[in-house]
């Protein structure tokens, strides 16, 4: 993928890229990550196929990218002065993510290519680190409001919220709907408040034996 990204923004790499990408989401919402083929990719893009093996040498490659590229993109977070409801907010964009028509294929599909393949496992992986720096900051807010206690692991509130939806998605492939994703964030925000995630909390001071 040697000069992807190089010209100035706008420009003629920029839109190859964007063309490409379009293309890879296109191709994998249609036949998913196994049916990814950089000819379809490039017949899709405009773009010689010359230039999409030059650029992304294989179909891993193009996911990859894709991802590297939605991890650039900042995400809608929800600031509604409530924790409970900045969780819910979250957690109901995971399962719209995952289930939507449109976005739902392609999601799986790339969550599927990287259990797979390691160049796409890794380009997911920061892409979900990414996610979650941004996403801690409505953790950061509540214990700045006095909701939660001073020391809580904004990043643990977030991977517990979310982490039960992507379980019942990927391993356990149960239905996952509204009515769990609030559950979810729920439970989450119950365990925050109690100190659950707090770092290194206090040791006990020790009592003396009646």
């Amino acid at each position: 993928m040697s000069g992807v990204g190089e010209a100035r923004p706008g420009g003629r790499t920029a839109r190859t890229r964007d063309a490409v990408r379009r293309a890879t989401l296109a191709e994998l919402a249609d036949k998913g990550f196994d049916g990814l083929t950089m000819e379809a990719v490039a017949v899709r893009s405009g773009v010689h196929k010359t230039t999409v093996y030059r650029r992304w040498r294989n179909a891993a490659g193009l996911a990859a990218d894709a991802l590297d590229l939605a991890a650039e993109e900042p995400w809608p977070l929800p600031d509604t002065g409530v924790l409970r409801d900045d969780l819910r907010a979250i957690t109901a964009m995971v399962v719209s993510g995952f289930e939507d028509p449109g976005r739902g294929p392609i999601a799986r599909a790339l969550v599927g290519a990287a259990v797979r393949d390691p160049t796409t496992g890794a380009a997911l992986h920061g892409f979900l680190v990414g996610r979650l720096a941004q996403a801690e900051v409505v953790v950061q807010r509540a214990v700045g409001r006095g909701e939660l206690p001073v020391g809580t692991d904004a990043g643990e509130v977030v991977r517990t919220a979310v982490g039960a939806l992507y379980y019942r998605l990927f391993i356990t492939r149960e239905p996952v709907d509204a009515g769990q994703a609030r559950r979810a964030a729920d439970a989450a925000e119950a365990a925050a408040r109690a100190g659950v995630f707090v770092r290194n909390p206090p040791a006990t001071e020790p009592t003396d034996p009646p």
